[in-house]
């Protein structure tokens, strides 16, 4: 190979690759952690460099030109070998003290997660862990995160998946609520129950009529993008919301809607890199969630104990 011939920096390559992913500087500055000025600048070397003009105004962001569109075909395979690279290299590292990255929904996450990291954290104070909170499945392929815990099994040949357990779904809300409006039994009190749908309404009412739930848009009276915040709502009494039975038998404060309705059965899987397992803190952690997540979720600690 004639290492002369490659007349750029591959620093600058990376911002490159970054913006053109991101759209715009500011984005692909937060991605990197630099200043917006410093990822411009290599922006604009790289131009320089390669004599070619790579990206065009447009709006507040930034659009590949054809000649950016064909480069940068070429600088994600740059992108995907250093990930590579970063994900083999760890994979040798046989220490425990470090930073793990865990992806998990919001509801588990926040519900969930906070007692079993705690006890993680108590066995390895060395570890450094951050949780990726989302209800979008993280990439990790591109290092997003180290280990998710997820509800389908992977596809990619390279991720390794455990299934953990099996679990269910139900309905749920305040006793307040049920007071209120009494329970679920008919498509007559599906219709008329007030539901907090987590994500798309649309998509959420196709899901559960194809499971011969008996509910329409018209019994939808919040939607909201977060399943805590979804959760929370219906633990203040403003409807009837679905989540994880263990989650939701855990909490005193609210009831099963629908009591006499069978539980929505999902799996729980936990994925990570093939590659990663091989790191000795990685795996402590993997092995460590896959057996705490077997076990029931901890009680509120501030939950009464009666149930009104």
């Amino acid at each position: 190979m004639d290492w002369n011939a490659v007349s750029f920096d591959w620093n600058r390559a990376r911002a490159f690759l970054v913006t053109a992913e991101e759209g715009s500087l500011s984005a692909a500055a937060r991605a990197l952690g630099l200043a917006q000025p410093t990822l411009s600048r290599q922006v604009e070397a790289l131009q320089q460099e390669l004599g070619v003009v790579l990206f065009e105004r447009f709006g507040r962001g930034l659009e590949l030109t054809p000649a950016g569109a064909n480069l940068v075909q070429h600088v994600r395979k740059m992108g995907e070998g250093a990930m590579a690279l970063s994900i083999a290299a760890q994979g040798q590292s046989d220490e425990i003290s470090g930073p793990v990255t865990i992806s998990a929904s919001d509801a588990y996450a926040g519900l969930w997660l906070p007692p079993i990291l705690q006890e993680l954290r108590q066995r390895e104070p060395g570890l450094a862990i951050r949780v990726l909170a989302e209800n979008s499945a993280s990439d990790l392929m591109r290092r997003e995160a180290d280990i998710a815990i997820r509800n389908f099994r992977p596809k990619e040949p390279e991720l390794v998946a455990k299934r953990i357990t099996e679990t269910g779904a139900a309905f749920y809300a305040s006793h307040a609520y049920l007071d209120a409006n009494g329970t679920i039994e008919t498509p007559k009190d599906w219709e008329a129950a007030n539901l907090v749908v987590p994500g798309d309404g649309t998509d959420f009412v196709k899901s559960l009529q194809a499971m011969g739930i008996p509910v329409s848009q018209r019994s939808i009276a919040f939607e909201c993008s977060s399943y805590l915040a979804m959760w929370e709502m219906v633990r203040q009494g403003l409807g009837v919301g679905v989540l994880d039975v263990r989650l939701g038998d855990a909490e005193q404060t609210v009831a099963r809607a629908a009591p006499s309705m069978a539980d929505l059965v999902f799996p729980i899987w936990l994925v990570a890199h093939r590659d990663i397992l091989s790191n000795r803190r990685l795996r402590l952690v993997f092995d460590f969630l896959a057996d705490a997540l077997k076990k029931p979720p901890y009680k509120r600690p501030d939950a009464p104990s009666g149930l009104g």
